[in-house]
């Protein structure tokens, strides 16, 4: 009785308004409850207890559920029949409901069949349990509903392979006649409602999808014919869909099934007539929908040998696509796809096919018309068409690889000029549709073509001026850049257009320009070096007005002309275009006055323009053109003390250190002259701030210089190393290390490369130490990026060569002293956090890591590491780390280093993880919601 009323008080804080830690300390009470040996019996007692309330009562059938799937082993052998015999009574207790306690009973018994080989015919058992009586055929009908769904969903279940073949063929196959007859007895019987018709249709459903039905008997049932008689009633139709498409999926090997197909496809063509009966009723449509796609996609084949005959399902699916609701229309897309890719692969189209894709292109041109009155629309259904018009777009581009790339093109342009003779009459919606969708065909379109694109391109300046109309035509330029690459006589028109579309109050309209111009100049490149002074001197006055954005898409666009022009050419023009940029940074660093934060911001701003030309442009090579000789140096003269001064703005300090690293790519080895004061900048910078953009660019700097043999260089990355580490151990003095993830990411990041590049710098400075316990630091973090950092660098430690004879390397001795003796010092922690990690928050990934730290450990330190296990393990919560595979992990460990077969270590770790995760996949599922 304690027990219940514990129980009774846990759920109890569900039942009220509870403060987030009451519901986690229930909830977690909930759980260990369910685990215990005691539920089995308490939730009997409240099962059968009249008095108990209703949560208390789904509570112990969820109990039930959980406990068949995990915990059966609990149940001596000769208690497990008794036990499939209380589910039974509690099952007959509640026939009239609540619904989901007799659900989970049902789940409960399902799982005990398949592990329970004694009980030799569960579906019998059941049938003659609850099938006599018709006050308790739902329950029966839940259970058979159920049955195939858990026996072949729920993984949870501890059953091998061949048990699982064994149990579901006795449970499932064996019976599966036995339940369609069943089901057609029942669904044929007098005074059936259609609440049991739909739990029929439902049952057969999931035997369905189990692959349990042989179709072709099934279809010279009785229940055959009342499925689709069912499609007449409001009450059954969406059950009878689902049966319906089911059916039709099963019969998808046609060569085998073309008896059963001759039966069902009749009647799925004799449903079109619904289409029209039914066209004011959405969700009717949908149904009818749904089964045509379904009969499409399945019988595409058929389709296509025998076009005729299966036609008139074509010609539905047509009328499914035209249907003005666009919930449904993309019920019809993939079979569309699908059809249209095994068009494709053949020689030949039938007439009647590429009328249906002709018709298609009309339909969804129609579709993408925006309404009359767009105001109409709330933001979000704006956002939702918008996105749609793209899904329809893919639609258009299946039509092209049926009718040709031309054909649909010339339908979309025909269209066009159709509305613009009728002069002012025309909607810009007339005119933008066709627009979109000769947009969404560029993909397909043949760079070579001479005949279709020329009238596209001719017909862009007849366009009227609306913003829309602008904003897609500018996007079509954007599209067939690749063509105009070929056809070079457009590029200056293009070039004017896209300058108005800059010129244009429309914001969207400013960013299609942008994109156009950056895919022309990207596509076109080498055509449009002539225009460099021209799209300089356009930065210098429109350019100053545009968004940033769209002014980041001009510099790129200028960057891939700069990138096709003769090196030395290329360098004088990259010049001319940093200096504008370096000329604002040089006026902002030497002003006495502070500057406001719209100066920083625009200074911000030119940074991003100069990072994306220098990513674009790329590296010269090994010679520097001779515009670049000195501009590495004067460039870093300009940076240095920019730094200096604006070190403390966050913003201005991501935005310098990330133009930093396309630059040093640029001038490759002529930057290693600066590189020693650019690193004592960035840590000098870091120390003062703390910001992890300086750690970033550090490593960054280590990772292309770390193998030059320069003294100054060297002496700045042990400089680097320890100060940069000092002032780590100084933050996480006084603050959290969850509250400076980036700067620990980029720290950790830093010493990576320190320990590949420089090891002599990372093993044998006095700050070896004190990195490795900021790093095990971050191991405590719930965070994905940083924990697979960390256990890199502890692996790379723990496996050096050092301790192995290959390659030999006189400094080994040195490096293997120092790893080893922080290991001594720190190694329990590192045990604690890998293995808190492993059964907490790492990632799954990371297991492959952390065997290989612990196999590393225990070849290393193997006495050490088994007197360290005991306490780790003893530390790790039970919730996540069951005791019995604490246990075993040590055994499985200990004998590992008494027997140095240390390769073991691997399969231990692999099944504590699996143990453990058993454990926490068990813990996250609600007891309430299970």
């Amino acid at each position: 009785m304690d027990s219940i009323q514990a129980l009774l008080s846990a759920l109890d804080v569900f039942a009220r308004a509870p403060d987030k830690v009451s519901l986690e300390n229930a909830n977690s009470w909930l759980q260990d409850f369910q685990h215990s040996p005691e539920a089995w019996s308490t939730c009997n007692v409240l099962l059968l207890s009249p008095d108990a309330p209703i949560a208390a009562k789904l509570f112990a059938a969820q109990t039930f559920r959980s406990k068949v799937t995990y915990d059966l082993h609990q149940v001596n052998a000769a208690n497990l029949l008794p036990l499939r015999d209380t589910l039974i009574t509690a099952l007959d207790k509640y026939h009239v409901g609540p619904k989901a306690i007799i659900t989970q009973l049902c789940l409960a018994l399902a799982g005990l069949a398949l592990q329970l080989p004694a009980w030799d015919n569960a579906v019998q058992t059941m049938i003659e349990t609850f099938g006599p009586n018709p006050a308790t055929v739902p329950v029966l009908l839940q259970f058979l509903k159920v049955l195939p769904e858990e026996l072949t969903s729920n993984t949870r279940i501890p059953v091998t392979d061949d048990e699982y073949r064994d149990r579901s063929a006795k449970i499932l196959t064996v019976n599966s006649r036995r339940v369609i007859d069943l089901l057609s007895m029942y669904n044929n019987a007098s005074g059936v409602t259609p609440a049991v018709q739909n739990q029929i249709f439902e049952c057969l459903r999931t035997w369905t999808i189990a692959g349990e039905v042989d179709i072709k008997a099934f279809c010279k049932s009785l229940l055959f014919d009342g499925v689709f008689e069912a499609l007449a009633s409001d009450e059954l139709f969406d059950s009878a869909v689902d049966v319906i498409c089911e059916l039709i999926h099963e019969t998808q090997e046609a060569d085998d099934n073309m008896s059963v197909i001759e039966l069902i496809v009749p009647r799925i063509i004799a449903l079109r007539p619904k289409l029209e009966e039914c066209k004011d009723d959405p969700e009717k449509i949908r149904g009818f929908a749904r089964i045509f796609a379904e009969a499409g996609e399945t019988y595409r084949l058929l389709i296509i040998r025998h076009t005729e005959t299966f036609y008139p399902i074509v010609e539905a699916i047509g009328q499914c696509s035209a249907y003005p609701d666009l919930d449904i229309v993309p019920i019809t897309f993939p079979f569309w796809m699908r059809l249209a890719q095994t068009i494709g692969k053949k020689a030949s189209v039938e007439p009647l096919l590429l009328e249906a894709y002709k018709a298609l292109t009309n339909v969804i041109i129609r579709h993408l018309h925006f309404p009359p009155d767009a105001t109409t629309m709330t933001g979000q259904e704006a956002d939702n068409f918008r996105s749609f018009r793209h899904v329809m777009g893919d639609t258009l581009k299946d039509c092209c690889l049926v009718l040709g790339a031309d054909a649909c093109l010339l339908n979309a342009y025909g269209l066009v000029t159709v509305a613009l003779s009728r002069g002012g009459s025309v909607s810009w919606q007339e005119i933008e549709a066709p627009l979109f969708a000769m947009r969404s065909m560029g993909a397909e379109v043949d760079p070579s073509d001479d005949n279709t694109v020329p009238k596209i391109m001719d017909l862009i300046p007849s366009l009227p001026s609306h913003q829309r109309v602008r904003y897609a035509a500018l996007l079509i330029i954007s599209r067939y850049t690749e063509w105009v690459n070929r056809h070079p006589d457009y590029i200056s028109f293009q070039l004017q257009y896209i300058s108005a579309g800059f010129e244009d109050s429309n914001d969207d309209v400013n960013a299609a320009a942008g994109q156009a111009l950056k895919h022309l100049c990207q596509d076109c490149k080498q055509h449009l070096t002539d225009f460099l002074p021209t799209l300089h001197a356009f930065l210098k006055t429109t350019g100053r007005k545009l968004a940033q954005d769209d002014r980041l898409q001009v510099y790129e666009a200028i960057a891939y002309v700069i990138s096709a022009m003769p090196m030395e050419k290329a360098a004088e023009s990259l010049k001319t275009f940093s200096l504008d940029i370096l000329s604002q940074i040089h006026t902002a660093a030497g002003q006495v006055t502070s500057l406001s934060k719209q100066e920083l911001k625009d200074i911000g701003h030119g940074l991003e323009n100069l990072e994306v030309m220098l990513h674009v442009v790329g590296p010269f090579g090994d010679h520097l053109p001779a515009a670049c000789q000195n501009s590495c140096r004067e460039a870093w003269s300009v940076f240095d003390v920019f730094i200096a001064k604006f070190a403390f703005d966050y913003d201005t300090t991501e935005r310098t250190t990330r133009v930093l690293r396309p630059a040093l790519a640029l001038f490759g080895r002529s930057a290693l002259p600066i590189a020693p004061a650019l690193l004592s900048r960035m840590v000098s910078s870091f120390e003062a701030t703390g910001f992890s953009a300086f750690l970033w660019i550090a490593g960054k700097i280590v990772g292309r210089f770390g193998r030059e043999s320069e003294p100054a260089l060297q002496r700045s990355f042990q400089e680097l190393f320890e100060r940069s580490t000092n002032k780590l151990v100084s933050l996480l003095q006084s603050t959290a290390a969850r509250d400076i993830p980036d700067v620990l990411e980029d720290y950790v990041q830093m010493l990576l490369q320190l320990e590949d590049v420089v090891p002599d710098v990372f093993y044998q400075s006095s700050a070896f130490p004190l990195a490795f316990r900021v790093s095990m630091a971050t191991l405590g973090l719930i965070h994905s990026d940083i924990t697979f950092a960390a256990l890199d660098l502890f692996r790379n430690i723990v496996t050096h060569d050092c301790f192995s004879s290959v390659p030999p390397n006189p400094k080994n001795g040195l490096y293997a002293a120092a790893i080893k003796a922080v290991l001594e010092k720190e190694g329990f922690d590192l045990v604690g956090y890998l293995l808190s990690g492993l059964v907490g928050d790492f990632p799954e990934d990371s297991a492959s890591c952390v065997i290989s730290i612990l196999r590393s450990l225990s070849t290393l330190l193997p006495s050490q590491i088994l007197v360290w296990l005991p306490v780790v393990l003893q530390q790790l919560p039970a919730t996540s780390a069951p005791n019995e595979a604490k246990q075993q992990f040590l055994v499985d460990v200990s004998n590992a280093v008494d027997t140095r077969q240390f390769d073991k270590v691997k399969y231990a770790v692999l099944s504590f993880n699996r143990a453990s995760r058993k454990a926490r996949d068990r813990r996250r599922v609600a007891p309430l919601n299970e």
